[in-house]
């Protein structure tokens, strides 16, 4: 029954100054590792979905308001050139947590019934990030979306089962505190289990689902009569918000109401977004389609990020009020990013910079100076920084494909990536998959479509910007330099289509 409540890449070797970095004092966490009486800090990291970088609104380029995460931006590493190496939610997801690329961790797709089979979920034995914080001290708690579990799998014909109950244990990764759910799109009508509810105690909610969570993480900051957490020990908490994805239009009216009369022409200020769907994507299965019937959501989209700033602002607020903010890293992401028209695509799972790039701040007030930072953070890459910093390098576990960029926060040298990688993915698919390699200045991605037909795709995203010119084959001498990157990066993960560049 339920119950209703209310409320490893190419390197090189530079500074931190060279790459324009606002960073770090010299009195750094690494003090903690030698004095064991020392607290280490708490971490607060927050991902809504589908977030594109483009609607952050201290960047000017959606018609956005985000007062708060502007603050946060402020007041902490802003790193431009973040990644999300596979753009779906499922395998960020994975990849934040395992430290690992897909094929790797098993996560290759969305998880859903038709792909459990192949094993297309976080497996209870991976050793992640909160498996290793909890072991060394935190009080971990998850709330909010996780879809990571893999549902009982359906016959071949069946509808898929995307929503997962996720058991107390070693599925959740050592996080005890738990307010979840798999994944659903109910928005104004979220559910959750609670900690050790059982899968028949499902909590219905009438309420925004940013808005209810952040309720449920202010009541975790306040800690009233110690119901939530130890207070002796410091918290990793993670909220994954769901909006603003889909559906755009469940956001409340209050956030609706500074786009009315807006047309498409007033927000979509991006000049390579397209009406209508390109016959090529159409005929090689890139990307979503239905662009002319969704695009009329595009200020319900808006809406919904400015709400999620909205919401965010409430539990920074609390978090200062409890004299937590000087002790606390929180960090801001996306799992990737949203096209919104651009290219005449929706959504996610391309390699365009909309849905391929991702917002990333970090802030630990006195301890990392504000500022910017180009580095070409991998998704991987966060788990072992992260427990770097934290003087926990030698508990980042074996296996872990990621690196550590921890120097950047010391301000000292270090190899930094001169290539990210772009992945796509399904386990049961033969023909759709692409990789590819983005640069500071060029992306290229080799694909295959729905009929096993090789393309290639260069941009110069310097000089093109919006990606809107394919100079595949113009440049020899870079393009061979590219695919090189690539070459080295698919032996390095140990990637079949290796055979197939």
């Amino acid at each position: 029954m339920s119950k209703n409540i209310s409320r490893r890449s190419f390197v090189k070797r530079t500074t931190a100054a060279t790459a324009g970095v606002g960073l770090v004092s010299s009195n750094l966490l690494s003090s903690c590792a030698k004095n064991e009486e020392k607290k280490r800090p708490n971490i607060l990291f927050i991902f809504p979905d589908q977030y594109r970088k483009q609607s952050l609104g201290f960047l000017k380029n959606d018609p956005v308001l985000t007062p708060n995460i502007d603050k946060l931006a402020s007041e902490g590493v802003h790193f431009t050139d973040a990644v999300s190496n596979h753009p779906l939610c499922s395998p960020f997801r994975g990849m934040l947590f395992s430290g690992k690329y897909p094929l790797s961790n098993g996560v290759q797709s969305n998880c859903h019934s038709g792909r459990t089979k192949y094993g297309n979920f976080l497996k209870p034995d991976e050793v992640c990030l909160s498996d290793v914080l909890k072991n060394e001290g935190y009080a971990t708690g998850y709330l909010g979306k996780w879809h990571l579990d893999g549902p009982t799998p359906t016959k071949p014909g069946e509808p898929n089962i995307w929503d997962s109950y996720c058991p107390p244990g070693a599925h959740r990764h050592g996080f005890e505190f738990w307010y979840s759910y798999g994944t659903h799109n109910r928005h104004n009508h979220p559910y959750y289990w609670v900690n050790d509810a059982k899968e028949s105690e499902r909590t219905d909610v009438n309420e925004w689902s940013p808005e209810h969570e952040a309720n449920v993480l202010i009541d975790y900051l306040e800690n009233k009569d110690g119901k939530f957490r130890d207070e002796e020990k410091p918290f990793f908490m993670c909220w994954g918000i769901n909006p603003p994805h889909t559906p755009f239009t469940e956001v409340p009216a209050k956030y609706k109401k500074r786009f009315e009369g807006m047309t498409n022409e007033d927000l979509l200020n991006r000049p390579n977004v397209q009406t209508d769907f390109p016959d090529f994507n159409r005929e090689t299965g890139f990307g979503d389609a239905g662009v002319e019937k969704k695009l009329s959501q595009a200020k319900d989209y808006f809406a919904c990020v400015e709400g999620v700033d909205d919401q965010i602002g409430r539990a920074l607020d609390v978090l200062e009020k409890q004299g937590l903010k000087d002790d606390t890293i929180v960090i801001f992401c996306s799992d990737h990013g949203e096209m919104l028209g651009s290219h005449g695509l929706m959504h996610k799972n391309v390699w365009y910079k909309e849905a391929f790039q991702i917002p990333f701040i970090v802030r630990w007030p006195k301890n990392i100076q504000p500022g910017n930072d180009n580095l070409l953070l991998s998704v991987p890459d966060i788990m072992p920084t992260l427990l770097s910093y934290l003087g926990l390098k030698d508990k980042i576990p074996a296996g872990v494909e990621g690196n550590d960029y921890s120097a950047v926060f010391r301000g000292e040298s270090f190899d930094r990536p001169e290539a990210a990688l772009y992945f796509f993915d399904k386990p049961e698919e033969e023909n759709e998959k692409r990789r590819g390699v983005k640069t500071h200045q060029y992306s290229y991605v080799i694909a295959y479509d729905k009929k096993n037909e090789k393309h290639i795709f260069m941009y110069d995203d310097i000089n093109d910007p919006y990606q809107m010119t394919n100079i595949a084959g113009q440049k020899p001498e870079v393009e061979k330099e590219l695919h090189s990157m690539l070459e080295k990066l698919l032996h390095e993960t140990k990637d079949y289509f290796i055979s197939y560049i």
